[in-house]
């Protein structure tokens, strides 16, 4: 079968399950033809994403978050405004999506999450099977616990979770946890998408945190609690457009350019992770049991829904700043002898083939 997928720029867990998932589908004979990817002034795709995909890529203007000042926080309802104000562009993006699929004649379009391929489907209905993939489908699933509050946030991220999946015949919501599936409601749990290259590592024990921001603003917070540790090792990764590949910041405290390669060899060896509530790279740690502080990006209602449900899955624990003392006094109590989230990602491989090829 042929496929084409619709891919979220924002951040790197949409882009690293495209690649698990045609690493997976061209491993049984399928071809994945082509990437669309939405992307923003504001990130840059990373040169890695290139590198594995091995399937032409092409690129458009996509809505992206509007951050705060101090480039930490996201402001959701300026986001919307500016979204709005950028119809026209947002237009042209359609009208490229829907060529790219009518010129491909793809069997499947699989969408990770980029609201303008439901947007698509809801002005021009292309006669394609389309999936949609992604976690925050989950959040769609009755048993789905959120946070407390945020009533009104909530809300809209489904809003935009239903607009994303709309004329989709399957949602595949990729969970922590198993969970029934509601072939009613066109839910399907599935376990998360990691790469081949996080499966076949083997977990040691560093002396350093490793952690990723997705603003950079939170650099400043960071560099801020280290200088009360010094002593203390520390990589950060981050996609600040600008920066060097590699930034001694002051002795003991490194930040690098976001890379696949070296993001994963520091996750193999770290003691311990810090993340802004990404699904995937708080996956990858938990498949290589390493405790994991939280720290969702000010007014990103999905990382805080991330966090919440994280914690549950035993994780780690969440706080509201990069306040490391938090993750630095958890390590030593974390339980790294459940191996029941290994178990459920190994699952991971036949359900999709199941759930895409069929």
């Amino acid at each position: 079968m042929r496929y084409l997928f619709i891919v979220q720029g924002e951040g790197r867990g949409h882009m690293t399950q495209a690649i698990s998932m045609r690493n997976i589908l061209t491993s049984q004979g399928h071809e994945v033809v082509e990437i669309l990817v939405g992307k923003s002034q504001l990130r840059e795709i990373p040169k890695f994403f290139y590198d594995k995909i091995q399937v032409p890529v092409h690129t458009y203007e996509s809505p992206n978050f509007q951050v705060s000042q101090n480039n930490k926080g996201i402001q959701l309802y300026r986001s919307i405004l500016f979204s709005i104000s950028h119809t026209r562009t947002y237009l042209r993006s359609i009208d490229l999506i829907r060529q790219h699929i009518r010129d491909a004649k793809p069997d499947v379009v699989v969408n990770f999450y980029e609201m303008l391929g439901g947007i698509t489907w809801l002005l021009h209905r292309p006669k394609v099977r389309y999936v949609c993939v992604g976690h925050q489908f989950l959040l769609l699933h009755p048993e789905f616990v959120f946070p407390k509050g945020h009533r009104s946030q909530i809300r809209m991220l489904n809003f935009l979770t239903r607009l994303t999946g709309t004329g989709a015949e399957k949602f595949l919501a990729l969970s922590f946890v198993p969970m029934p599936d509601l072939p009613k409601k066109k839910i399907f749990v599935v376990p998360p998408l990691l790469r081949r290259e996080v499966l076949d590592l083997t977990p040691g024990n560093g002396d350093y945190i490793l952690g990723y921001m997705l603003n950079a603003g939170y650099g400043e917070e960071i560099t801020r609690w280290h200088k009360t540790h010094p002593e203390i090792k520390a990589h950060f990764f981050w996609d600040k457009k600008d920066a060097p590949e590699d930034m001694e910041v002051q002795p003991n405290l490194f930040f690098h350019r976001i890379s696949d390669v070296k993001f994963l060899e520091y996750m193999k060896d770290c003691m311990g992770y810090a993340s802004t509530s990404g699904f995937e790279s708080i996956c990858e740690a938990m498949y290589l049991r390493k405790p994991v502080l939280m720290v969702p990006t000010a007014g990103h209602i999905e990382q805080r829904c991330n966090s919440v449900d994280a914690v549950r899955a035993g994780a780690g624990i969440t706080f509201d700043n990069f306040d490391m003392d938090k993750l630095v006094e958890f390590i030593p109590s974390y339980q790294k002898d459940d191996i029941m989230f290994v178990q459920w990602v190994k699952q991971a491989e036949q359900k999709f083939l199941e759930l895409l090829t069929k």
